[in-house]
């Protein structure tokens, strides 16, 4: 009995040789199914599209009982002045601040059950941002935070947009005069390009970016022909890396300078009015929408800090009763909060960028669910007058509330549960860790096997402990 034919390997696509060696008896013994599976296995495997994050990051802390996890059934010692409505999603509520959310619930995750235990703004926004599990305070990072991170690793791959790969609008920097986020034992290259200025202003313009007048480029060239020629520093000698940090803010301040797409991007003007308005012609609204124009220009990290004047007196979220009356200070600020973040994560999809874009909106903790009364420091936006008993909210890491949207994750629905006071989570606790490893796995990074070298040369892991929120990705 002849043997078997035997079998064809195929390694790659073929070209007209490799289809004449094989021969026709070759492919005559494949059957239709073979053929098929022949042709599938050869295709051109389609590169996968690079993804990107907008974190909204709302600091001082957002009360969760009166935003994302309203509690009505508690006494009044909780519960605060807000109705409950209904959303898109059966079964999901909010509070009456936030109906233009409620109406894209479908469109979106909360996650009720972030727990960890970094009472004060410092050590909540490091054990956030930089997987710090220390719950004390300190003055500036030892780890560096995640978008400095995720920008490094990622710039192994070539881009094709000539803008810096992380930019912060009104970026996070600072907690009063405590850092709390910043590169660490990464290249200072890897921070972000920051955008200071209010983008709602009729003269908002980002410095030194995209010069267009012809002479002032051809002076720019002419300076940097000349420093390069007087450039004797012995690179050789430096240990530490900070030439090749400074090389790559040159390179990056030159692209900006020079290449009019960077201009375009930061352009708000190009923006049709009704969408400008639809976000809200306020730094908020703005702010938003220059971070969907930036990731459609292709940034891939975007952070953009909600605080300032349109949060009340001291202008941040950070409503202890000598700060702000917790309730006042929330009505304050809730029609531009929801009015820009709702804009944005409508954008996300309608523009096709959901499967790309992932829209995180956190803070560093909630709020407490027991309310408090103390006396006002002083009159303001949302406070009563110095020595006025209002009420407040105060710190509250034990439980809180984060939004998750587009990023292709699963959406319209609620992962976790704090208990039915909102004091402590009942359900499905996930800590920093997982709130990073969920970020990286968006962006591509293993978070269990990435590493990064310390300032000794030692290799210290991204995420030590933790895994993405299974809830919220597709598998």
């Amino acid at each position: 009995m002849p043997s078997a034919s035997p079998p064809i390997i195929c390694s790659g696509p073929l070209d007209r040789r490799g289809f004449m060696r094989i021969g026709l008896t070759g492919f005559a013994s494949l059957s239709w199914p073979g053929l098929l599976k022949l042709r599938a296995e050869n295709a051109v495997k389609p590169t996968r599209e690079r993804t990107a994050i907008i974190l909204v990051w709302l600091r001082g802390g957002c009360s969760h009982l009166d935003t994302y996890d309203p509690k009505p059934d508690i006494g009044s010692e909780y519960r605060g002045p807000f109705k409950t409505i209904k959303t898109k999603v059966p079964g999901m509520q909010l509070t009456e601040l936030l109906p233009l959310q409620a109406k894209i619930a479908d469109k979106f995750t909360l996650l009720r059950s972030m727990t960890h235990t970094g009472g004060g703004h410092p050590a909540g926004s490091l054990q956030m941002l930089s997987g710090d599990p220390d719950p004390r305070d300190k003055p500036k990072p030892l780890l560096p935070d995640w978008m400095t991170v995720a920008n490094s690793l990622r710039s192994k791959n070539k881009r094709s947009s000539p803008l810096p790969n992380y930019v912060g609008v009104n970026p996070i920097i600072n907690y009063d005069s405590f850092t709390i986020a910043g590169p660490g034992f990464v290249n200072a290259a890897y921070s972000p390009l920051a955008v200071l200025s209010d983008p709602s202003r009729p003269d908002f313009a980002v410095p030194n970016v995209g010069l267009s007048n012809p002479s002032q480029l051809a002076r720019l060239n002419d300076r940097m022909a000349l420093l390069h020629s007087l450039d004797k520093l012995e690179r050789n000698v430096d240990a530490a890396g900070e030439m090749g940090a400074m090389d790559q803010f040159e390179s990056q301040a030159m692209t900006l300078l020079t290449n009019p797409q960077t201009r375009h991007a930061f352009d708000l003007g190009k923006e049709d009015k009704r969408t400008r308005e639809r976000y809200g012609m306020h730094r908020w609204g703005q702010q938003l929408l220059l971070a969907r124009r930036l990731v459609e220009s292709g940034v891939e990290i975007i952070t953009s800090c909600l605080d300032g004047p349109q949060c009340g007196r001291v202008g941040n979220w950070d409503d202890h009763a000598v700060n702000h009356n917790v309730f006042e200070a929330l009505r304050f600020r809730a029609g531009a909060f929801d009015q820009a973040v709702s804009a944005l994560i409508e954008d996300v999809y309608a523009r096709g960028l959901d499967k790309r874009v992932l829209v995180v909106v956190s803070g560093e903790f909630g709020r407490t669910p027991k309310i408090s009364h103390v006396a006002s420091s002083g009159a303001g936006e949302a406070s009563a007058a110095a020595g006025v008993v209002q009420p407040g909210r105060d710190h509250w890491p034990r439980a809180f509330t984060n939004l998750w949207a587009g990023g292709g994750l699963q959406t319209g629905g609620v992962i976790g549960a704090s208990d039915k006071r909102g004091e402590d989570v009942a359900e499905h606790a996930c800590t920093p860790h997982d709130f990073l490893a969920t970020i990286y796995h968006h962006l591509g990074i293993d978070s269990a096997k990435e590493t990064i070298n310390d300032f000794s040369g030692r290799p210290t892991p991204i995420v030590p402990n933790g895994s993405p929120i299974r809830e919220l990705i597709r598998m």
